[in-house]
């Protein structure tokens, strides 16, 4: 790693890390375009990267929203579970597509994530997230019982972020909140905590089925810098988490997004083949 690029490093993992304990995602989309565009790595290379990065931080962002409670384990690992087939076969998919075409798709996807963040934003300024209908368990045995078409969201929906995960390299906590308060009714803070567990889980599923097809040369000094940084901001990001209203947050980082997005469109959709 060049000694030029750690002044880059530092502060674009804390800004990452900081996203992910605070909103449980979104800062994940934001790893790939830093890692190619300001710290020069390839897009293949930064978007398994981008996995070890934001799989390792995820876990470590977990401990102090455990410690308040805001963890549902058992359904969180669940959800992962689900999308390990989506994550093998993203990735899989993603190994046969230009760079270039990837990340032109990556950057249609930030927009989507924009409005999907403005849209939660709303959600939990109305305050109709408050109930907790998590605590309720999907499949009882004694007696016996089945929220059948709550478990049917919960398959279709952990699939797709698997498919995601795996395909373009990020931990899906971007879509995962969502669709963990509209697939599962997990309030907000508690859908923000369990993402993590679920980002952790879909990420290194996507990395392990990256090392299987091999050919990507990691930058090691470069990723754990980036990685030791991302950590420092997630624990702040937890404390901020329980401090600041989650809609001002989510609304701040929609337009970052975008802001991202377009920047990501105008340097690869020009060179697509």
């Amino acid at each position: 790693m060049s000694l030029q690029l750690l002044p880059l490093a530092l502060p674009l993992g804390l800004l990452i890390g900081l996203s992910l304990g605070a909103l449980g995602g979104g800062g994940s989309i934001l790893t790939v375009p830093a890692l190619v565009y300001v710290l020069g790595q390839d897009p293949r290379s930064a978007t398994t990267g981008s996995l070890l990065i934001v799989g390792v931080t995820s876990l470590i962002a977990l401990v102090p929203h455990a410690r308040a409670q805001r963890v549902r384990v058992g359904q969180g690992l669940l959800f992962g579970a689900l999308g390990t087939g989506g994550s093998f076969a993203g990735s899989a998919l993603a190994s046969h597509v230009a760079p270039q075409v990837l990340l032109s798709g990556f950057a249609g996807l930030m927009l989507v994530v924009a409005l999907i963040m403005l849209a939660r934003a709303r959600h939990v300024a109305d305050g109709s997230a408050a109930s907790d209908p998590s605590v309720e368990p999907i499949l009882t045995l004694r007696p016996l019982s089945c929220a059948c078409p709550r478990a049917a969201k919960v398959v279709v929906t952990a699939t797709a972020v698997g498919l995601l995960t795996g395909f373009f390299g990020v931990g899906g906590g971007f879509l995962l909140v969502p669709a963990l308060i509209l697939a599962m009714g997990f309030p907000m803070p508690v859908a923000v905590g369990t993402s993590l567990l679920v980002i952790a889980v879909n990420s290194g599923t996507a990395l392990v089925a990256r090392a299987s097809v091999g050919g990507t040369n990691l930058d090691w000094p470069l990723i754990a810098m980036f990685t030791a940084a991302a950590i420092v901001g997630s624990l702040i990001g937890g404390r901020l988490a329980s401090r600041v209203t989650p809609a001002h947050l989510a609304r701040a980082f929609a337009v970052l997004l975008i802001a991202v997005a377009m920047y990501t469109a105008a340097r690869s959709i020009p060179h697509l083949p």
